[in-house]
């Protein structure tokens, strides 16, 4: 299955950027991230698609889930080693059952924006996701007891969403704040409630993987 490809039914609206002070933190650890090579692209590595995205829940907080609005990084923008604001979307609303996701902004939103979605409807708290790839982690995700979704479970589909739901009743993955994608090759997902948590427990899961 091609990388980035957006699964989900779009209902995309056009509209300015958002304000660069609503997205700096995020977009500082999404250059953190590039970095490390855990966002990016590589030309050997998923037919040279670029890889990984980033997401911050905007308020107001509290709204039920599915409309738990977030702003994330657009489709295709890890071949990109530093983004503007015209890189970020809104995600509105999102609809797991219906495979839907509604959003405005310069750009279409990640095919990852409805597990990002499924993620901030499990627990309220959760204010930031990180979506990198890492092969070092992936592959030693038992040795590092990291909660692993099902491997026939591919990125960016309803089924993946169920899979975090089940992954949050039926694993520690609330107290450890990673999981392993087990379908998706090599993809590691983080959160929290600061960019500084989300991104530092991906950075230690990465330093002892190694």
């Amino acid at each position: 299955m091609q990388e980035g490809v957006i699964k989900f039914e779009l209902r995309f609206f056009p509209y300015p950027a958002v304000h660069e002070k609503n997205i700096a933190c995020l977009n500082s650890w999404r250059n953190t991230l590039y970095e490390y090579n855990l966002i990016g692209q590589d030309p050997t590595r998923y037919d040279g698609a670029g890889f990984g995205n980033v997401s911050k829940r905007c308020p107001p907080f509290f709204q039920p889930c599915g409309k738990r609005r977030f702003f994330i990084t657009g489709t295709q923008t890890g071949l990109k080693s530093l983004l503007t604001t015209e890189d970020y979307t809104t995600v509105l609303e999102y609809n797991i059952a219906q495979n839907m996701i509604v959003a405005e902004g310069p750009v279409k939103p990640s095919s990852e924006s409805l597990t990002h979605g499924a993620i901030y409807d499990a627990d309220d708290n959760i204010r930031y996701v990180f979506h990198t790839h890492s092969p070092e982690i992936w592959h030693n995700a038992k040795r590092l007891e990291i909660p692993v979704t099902h491997p026939d479970v591919e990125y960016g589909t309803v089924e993946m969403a169920q899979e975090v739901k089940r992954l949050f009743y039926h694993s520690d993955v609330a107290q450890k704040q990673i999981f392993s994608m087990g379908g998706h090759e090599d993809g590691i997902i983080t959160f929290g409630r600061s960019p500084q948590q989300a991104g530092e427990i991906m950075l230690r899961y990465y330093h002892l993987s190694r």
